[in-house]
Formats: C-alpha cells, sequence, structure tokens
C-alpha cells in the first residue's frame, strides 16, 4: 500500500527541493540595493498619508461583499451548465429559482442604492 503513494512522496520532495534551490538561488543572484522608494509602504500609487488602523467607510464593505454574493454566482453557474444534460428539466428549474432570486436581490440592491457611489 505505501508503494501508491512513492511517487507522491517524490514529485514533493523533488519540488521542495527545487524550490529552495530557486529561491536561494534568487537570493543570490539578485541585487540587494535598499531605497527609500523600494521599502516605502505602497498604497494605491499614492504616499501613505495617515495610519492603516483608520476606520473606513461601510461602502467598501458593502461592495466587496456584495462583489463576493455575486462572484460565487458564477462559480455555480459553471457545473450546472456543464451538467446540464444529466440533471434534466429539475436542474434547470432549480438553476432558474437560485438566479430568479439573485436578481431580486440585486434589485432590492439597486433601489437601495447600495451601489451608488457618491
Amino acid at each position: 500500500m505505501v508503494m501508491e503513494y512513492v511517487s507522491i512522496l517524490i514529485f514533493f520532495f523533488v519540488s521542495m527541493i527545487l524550490s529552495m534551490i530557486i529561491f536561494g538561488l534568487s537570493y543570490i543572484v539578485a541585487v540587494q540595493k535598499q531605497d527609500p522608494e523600494k521599502v516605502s509602504a505602497y498604497e494605491c500609487g499614492f504616499d501613505p498619508f495617515d495610519d492603516a488602523r483608520n476606520t473606513f467607510d461601510i461602502r467598501f464593505y458593502l461592495v466587496s461583499i456584495l462583489f463576493i454574493i455575486f462572484d460565487l454566482e458564477v462559480a455555480f453557474l459553471f457545473p450546472w451548465a456543464v451538467s446540464l444534460s444529466d440533471i434534466g428539466l429539475f436542474g434547470f428549474g432549480s438553476m432558474f429559482v437560485f438566479l430568479f432570486i439573485l436578481t431580486i436581490g440585486f434589485i432590492y440592491e439597486w433601489k437601495k442604492g447600495a451601489l451608488d457611489w457618491e
């Protein structure tokens, strides 16, 4: 039984050794010059102007949560599209209900102004 996993262990050890070699060579070969531009904090092209522990506007969090919700919709659509011929009309109807509920949620967010950026 152990012999079945020997190829996986060999692959694991070879990949670990190769990654250590590549990491070590990049550290040895690369030029290690520190300058203020390279070690400064980078914040979307702007110089940091305040402490990083300040509170953000709630709209940033709201937009990120909305993106995650509607991005997960696509994660459900791909397997559904692949297996549509196998799941038949019931699968089609259940996905239609799922997309209808998401559309209602999207319209609700739009009407409440969650997508407006002022």
